[in-house]
């Protein structure tokens, strides 16, 4: 039997203990929810005073698209946007890293940005940084090294000329309003001149590239094929050293010290002998062409690569003269026994691994007979002058000259 009497209301009228307790809770709720709406009505005060910001109505982000003072921001390669935000914010580009990544979150394109250099202001609400990431306008142009490139510009018989990488690099530094326009002299120069270890050149091919001396193409090979980014602010040696040492770790990826010695060579030589494999061989025949390679010089037999030839000479084109052939230089291998003593052009990384693991074959010639690129291996003399035969019918050994 209960000891208490119960609760009464208005009148006298007696009260449940539920109803008691559930209209204090929804005192509770009334009192926590005042509470909330004083706390967010100051919050929104204080925001729209600027209190903690300076000029602008979100003390977490700035307004507009900058202040007119350009930076170079980089997004590396291997890299996301979304881990460039703190680096924005230490450079006041945008005012928070926490906003950069709600505007990163909220614009459905912002996961197509790629890895690049990007001009931008300092002072940019988030959502303009990100704006102004996805206009290809604000990228700085990537340097786009081919497979077969030369360090210096090659003339081609016909009067074309075609840019050495010397003046490929040039040319993504000196766009329109660019402060710091690296020449192609000045990239000759320095690839000339400095320090190999401090150019970041491979141990395995420092001794070979000394022996250059002064030579501006004493570097040859050593940038291997590809899209870079190339920071702009840079001077011309660290432009090159940014080049030679991602080229060098990607050479190196390939295992091509151990499996030079496995083929007799050493890795600087299985450069070399990759760059002619760039040179002579058409795609799908990598392999067969650094076969040919090895088992010349296994004969040994001299290579005769007419690309050896134009190495050497000021104007080039695919057939050459019995007097260019004759010419004796650090590259012709008509004229000399063995490899040409450097790279003549920038090998990729397919056809190092070809020189690595070349196909099986007796081959010793090859030829391309027609203007579809068909190439013909064999290994006897006298088939290969019948395949000759066939590519001067062609047209595909026609002079310019």
């Amino acid at each position: 039997m209960s000891t208490h009497s119960p609760a009464r209301g208005p009148g006298g009228r007696r009260m449940d203990n539920k109803f008691v307790k559930r209209r204090q809770r929804g005192l509770a709720v009334l009192v926590a929810s005042l509470i909330l709406i004083i706390g967010a009505v100051i919050y929104i005060g204080m925001q729209i005073s600027g209190s903690g910001s300076s000029g602008s109505t979100n003390s977490a982000d700035f307004e507009g698209t900058g202040n007119g003072v350009d930076q170079l921001v980089e997004i590396p390669e291997g890299s996301a946007v979304s881990l460039l935000g703190p680096e924005l914010e230490e450079r006041g580009i945008v005012k928070t890293d926490g906003a950069f990544q709600t505007a990163a979150a909220n614009n459905p394109d912002a996961a197509a940005i790629q890895p690049g250099i990007y001009r931008l202001q300092e002072e940019m609400s988030a959502s303009a940084a990100v704006q102004a990431l996805l206009d290809p306008a604000n990228r700085v142009e990537m340097l786009d090294i081919h497979g077969g490139s030369t360090l210096l510009d090659v003339r081609v018989v016909g009067g074309q000329t075609r840019p050495g990488v010397y003046s490929q690099i040039s040319a993504v530094t000196c766009t329109e309003g660019s402060e710091n326009c690296i020449t192609a002299q000045q990239l000759e120069q320095v690839g000339a001149s400095a320090d190999l270890e401090a150019l970041g050149v491979p141990e395995w091919a420092r001794e070979a590239v000394a022996a250059r001396g002064n030579d501006p193409k004493r570097l040859e090979g050593l940038i291997a094929p590809g899209q870079y980014v190339v920071n702009p602010a840079h001077d011309a040696e660290g432009i090159l050293t940014g080049l030679i040492t991602r080229s060098a770790n990607q050479f190196n990826e390939t295992g091509i010290v151990d499996r030079a010695g496995a083929i007799g060579l050493t890795p600087y030589e299985l450069l070399t002998a990759a760059s002619l494999v760039e040179r002579e061989a058409p795609a799908g025949e990598f392999d067969k062409v650094a076969r040919v390679i090895l088992n010349r010089l296994e004969e040994p037999m001299r290579l005769e690569f007419d690309s050896t030839v134009n190495y050497g000479l000021e104007d080039v084109e695919v057939a050459t003269t019995d007097e260019d052939r004759a010419n004796v230089t650090p590259w012709n291998t008509y004229a000399t026994d063995g490899l040409p003593e450097t790279p003549i052009a920038a090998a990729s990384i397919e056809a190092i691994e070809a020189m690595e693991h070349p196909a099986e074959g007796n081959w010793l010639f090859f030829v391309t007979v027609d203007q579809d690129g068909t190439t013909v291996f064999n290994d006897t003399f006298e088939q290969h002058l019948e395949d000759v035969q066939q590519a001067l019918e062609s047209g595909v050994l026609d002079t310019n000259r």
